[in-house]
């Protein structure tokens, strides 16, 4: 899809017999919505590019906005104070409906609030109306608009790195919940395996069920992956299409065809926040449960039905 800003652009150079200027060429910039991020600037061999200026501008405004949070706290809260105790005290009775335990809810919650934050800014700025700076450089099928502003989460290469701290986070708070024996069995089952040796003899079925299990926990670890995959792709998908919606209508009719649909990107960029820190959320409590105490539990719980 491209979008035409100038149509036509004259260059003039002067005969060099009459001195007359003359008309060389039309020259027409263009600017394509690519499913890669452009580089707009270098610092050696490191490229910048713009989804990776816009991550760290989010990165500007939350720690801004911190800082003044912080600095304005008082004994009677009052104006952004009141205003952040009350989202985030909201977000803690949201979060206790997910964890239903408040002691996991305290240890995932600054995690999973900041990501939704950086995913929220970085939806958002990609859609504001400022797709007018930017650098204009030379191609192959001519010359090219490339914005300074595009959102980190309209790259691959800015949800895949989220994906993958959301999910290795939460193995990492498994490990400090459960400890880090019982979060490696769940993927690699030596408890299955080494039964077969010891049980046997008296339960000759282990034959059958220890290499299911193993399997099973086989599939978690793929579906270790599968959630990487799962997030990463998801949050890209929704927001690279808005942007290029967005374009596409801008391209028919300027400034009034695309109002209705950005106020729909600016929702569907809340949505997208939220789906990301919420799956989260249950990646991490997940995470801290046990499921070999849980069965234990029950079958307790069921021979003690039995006895009486």
């Amino acid at each position: 899809m491209t979008q035409e800003i100038n149509n036509t652009e004259l260059n003039t150079n002067l005969n060099s017999e009459t001195g007359a200027p003359t008309e060389t060429a039309n020259t027409e910039i263009t600017h394509e919505s690519t499913l890669y991020a452009e580089p707009i600037a270098h610092i050696g061999n490191f490229t910048i590019t713009n989804s990776l200026f816009t991550s760290w501008i989010v990165v500007v405004i939350i720690f801004i906005i911190a800082l003044a949070v912080r600095l304005s706290l008082k004994k009677i809260p009052k104006g952004i104070q009141n205003l952040f105790e009350l989202v985030i005290d909201g977000a803690l009775d949201l979060c206790d409906q997910v964890t239903n335990s408040r002691k996991i809810t305290n240890k995932a919650f600054p995690i999973v609030f900041s990501v939704f934050f950086v995913v929220l800014l970085n939806n958002w700025l990609g859609i504001l109306p400022l797709g007018g700076f930017g650098l204009i450089e030379a191609g192959e099928h001519g010359r090219a608009f490339i914005p300074f502003i595009r959102s980190g989460t309209a790259d691959i290469n800015g949800t895949l790195p989220l994906a993958i701290l959301s999910v290795l986070g939460a193995n990492i708070f498994g490990v400090i919940s459960i400890g880090l024996w019982k979060t490696f069995n769940k993927y690699v089952n030596l408890k299955a395996i080494g039964g077969i040796f010891t049980k046997i003899r008296k339960e000759p079925m282990v034959l059958l069920t220890a290499p299911i299990m193993v399997f099973v926990s086989a599939l978690e670890l793929i579906g270790e992956f599968a959630k990487i995959a799962s997030l990463s792709f998801r949050l890209f998908g929704n927001v690279f299409a808005g942007e290029v919606l967005l374009a596409s209508m801008g391209a028919i009719i300027a400034y009034v065809l695309p109002t209705p649909f950005l106020l729909l990107e600016v929702f569907v960029g809340v949505i997208q926040a939220f789906i990301f820190a919420i799956l989260t959320l249950v990646y991490y409590t997940i995470a801290s449960q046990d499921h070999d105490d849980e069965h234990h539990e029950e079958s307790e719980g069921g021979e003690h039905k039995d006895v009486h």
